[in-house]
């Protein structure tokens, strides 16, 4: 693991190699076929291992969707072993530019000085030296996709809806998040908080905490268009650190934004973004123990769709991982479905795609970390899991779909699913959306087991609602360390927990007009670097005119360790005594105080009494 320290990782935002797809229509109309290009490889599911080295490589060999502004991923050998390495393209020609080292010292990117050509055929050549039987040439080829660029829809946000939606609070009156219902509670279920993301409601979207009281711990409200998805707790240099995404989400479903990290005390302390010209994605991230992190992006791209009985001149949405370096933003890795999913294994339709709606044939949703030299993918459109070879790419096993290389027992097919994971002990758990359209009856979480050997699916348990939930998109599934089930209902704005045996724990739910892509628990302590926050009421000068005495509300957006309150007052700022106390009561705490009182403030205590923070002093 690198030795840079997460602030220092921000330089991940600007590599230069990188770039930001522009979002000017003109330049990606211009030049068009009659007949889209070719947009997959003669041959699908190669390796990108390149025969005779170990080298890693991406853009794949062969293939017809890389971005112009890609890197060329050399992974496998230390930076200095790889010499002479020249690019040429079939139209623009011979590039300059260099190698740059990823931090983990297995490898380098060539960053090119000017992008590539829509449509060229881009040839890679080089050595690879120091190896026990001399220099190594190596060489590969790809070609340059043409981008579909589709226009920005940012809807106008809805601020007539029933404001019984939005909690509202005296000193935090900019929060507003979400009302919540609790509908099943159980002194059983596993310790932690809830943690979603909120948007689509009538307020804000942004990462939210709430405990199972229905008590909210924690939002982050962002400005209008702005969405976010997937607040989970990762590690990152073996600290608790929050992430989640933030950005659009296009009408076609896939997000353009970037990752968030942020630490115990809610402070941003680095933002992710996907390399070779592409957006991450809203639908998975994660960071790993190597100094890296894997997320997904999707890219639009011309394509001729006949063969599958889509429009001659039409586009696909491709979908993507990578694999960043954290300290330098360098993609070490990227692996495109086109490269190894055949469009026809899609139960999408292709008839209606266009320049304006690509064919989304795939839908990649879920990517597991590798574990033992493999990963498991979840996509939605074609019904299927995939288990990669990280080195290769290649898939191995599809679990599910038009061509399942495993039989699907009673009960184990899924349709549009999200959220696969293998658990360790092999067990693979899934959000089965079920539709839409619809396929099954409602929305599920399942647990499966692969047999290697017998190659079937077997399903082991399937959790569903007491009150039967269709989600049409989003959803997951997250096995707790004591065994129970926590599932995020998606489109369907539920947060559920089970025992392992089925029995519901735990049921929360938001209005209907919300939705969170998915839902966690985890166990968590934060600790703001903000301050205390208070209000009062009566209004400032009401009290001195022989009002009744103050209530003083008090809140610590993201404290989890305030036990109790304690108001001080005097007769100015700097000159405060306590007046009174209450224990914490939910979010916001309600405490009464003698008036008249000209100027007041609040201290946040923890158990023991010891003081954590004080609010600013406002007047009486």
């Amino acid at each position: 693991m690198s030795a840079a320290s997460p602030r220092a990782r921000i330089a991940i935002a600007a590599v230069a190699a990188a770039g930001v797809a522009t979002l000017c229509l003109a330049p990606a109309a211009m030049g068009r076929q009659a007949a889209g290009p070719r947009c997959v490889p003669a041959r699908l599911n190669v390796s990108a291992v390149l025969p005779g080295t170990s080298l890693t490589v991406s853009p794949l060999p062969g293939s017809d969707d890389a971005s112009p502004q890609t890197q060329i991923s050399l992974l496998g050998v230390p930076a200095a072993e790889l010499q002479g390495v020249r690019v040429t393209g079939s139209r623009s020609g011979a590039h300059r530019g260099g190698l740059r080292a990823y931090s983990q010292g297995d490898g380098a990117s060539f960053l090119a000085a000017r992008p590539f050509l829509a449509g060229e055929t881009v040839a890679v050549q080089g050595s690879i030296v120091a190896t026990p039987a001399g220099p190594i040439r190596f060489g590969f080829r790809f070609t340059v996709a043409h981008e579909d660029v589709l226009p920005r829809v940012i809807p106008p946000h809805v601020h007539a809806r029933d404001l019984n939606e939005k909690q509202q609070f005296h000193s935090q009156p900019l929060l507003q998040p979400p009302a919540l219902t609790i509908s099943a509670r159980s002194p059983a279920t596993a310790p932690g908080l809830v943690f979603a993301a909120p948007y689509g409601g009538p307020g804000a979207s942004g990462p939210m905490i709430f405990d199972e009281a229905g008590n909210l711990v924690w939002f982050h409200p962002l400005a209008q268009g702005t969405e976010a998805t997937n607040l989970q707790l990762q590690q990152l240099d073996g600290n608790p650190v929050l992430s989640w995404w933030q950005g659009y989400i296009a009408p076609q479903g896939f997000g353009d934004g970037e990752e968030i990290i942020a630490d115990s005390s809610y402070r941003q302390i680095a933002s992710v973004h996907a390399g070779n010209g592409y957006a991450a994605d809203l639908h998975d991230f994660h960071l790993t123990g190597a100094n890296t992190a894997l997320l997904t992006a999707f890219a639009p791209i011309d394509c001729d769709l006949a063969a599958v009985g889509g429009p001659r001149a039409s586009a696909v949405s491709d979908s993507l991982i990578q694999e960043v370096d954290l300290a330098t933003g360098l993609v070490r890795r990227e692996w495109h479905g086109l490269d190894h999913v055949a469009l026809g294994d899609s139960y999408s339709a292709p008839a209606g795609a266009s320049l304006a709606w690509p064919y989304d044939y795939l839908h990649l949703n879920s990517v597991d970390p590798p574990a033992g030299g493999r990963t498991l993918l979840s996509a939605r459109n074609t019904w299927a899991l995939y288990e990669l070879d990280w080195s290769t790419g290649q898939v191995l096993t599809r679990i599910g779909g038009r061509h399942s290389d495993v039989k699907l027992l009673a009960g184990a097919a899924t349709a549009y699913q999200h959220d696969a994971a293998r658990l360790p002990d092999g067990t693979i758990s899934i959000f089965d959306n079920g539709g839409l359209p619809k396929v099954h009856a409602e929305s599920r979480g399942v647990l499966v087991e692969v047999d290697p050997d017998t190659k079937t699916d077997t399903i082991l348990a399937q959790y569903e609602h007491p009150s039967p939930l269709t989600s049409g998109s989003q959803g997951n599934v997250e096995v707790l360390a004591n065994g129970d089930v926590f599932i995020g209902w998606g489109a369907a704005p539920y947060f559920s927990e089970f025992s392992a045996g089925g029995q519901l724990l735990f049921d929360a739910h938001m209005p209907g007009s919300y939705e969170s892509y998915r839902a966690y628990r985890f166990p968590w302590t934060g600790a703001p670097a903000t301050l205390p926050a208070i209000a009062v009421s009566p209004p400032a000068g009401a009290a001195a005119q022989g009002a009744a005495p103050l209530t003083v509300y008090a809140s610590w957006n993201g404290d989890t360790r305030t036990a109790s309150w304690r108001v001080l007052a005097g007769p100015s700022a700097q000159q405060l005594s306590p007046v009174a106390a209450a224990p914490r009561s939910g979010f916001e705490t309600a405490i009464s105080v003698p008036a008249p009182q000209p100027f007041i403030a609040a201290q946040a205590l923890d158990a023991s009494g010891t003081v954590l923070a004080t609010s600013p002093a406002i007047a009486g």
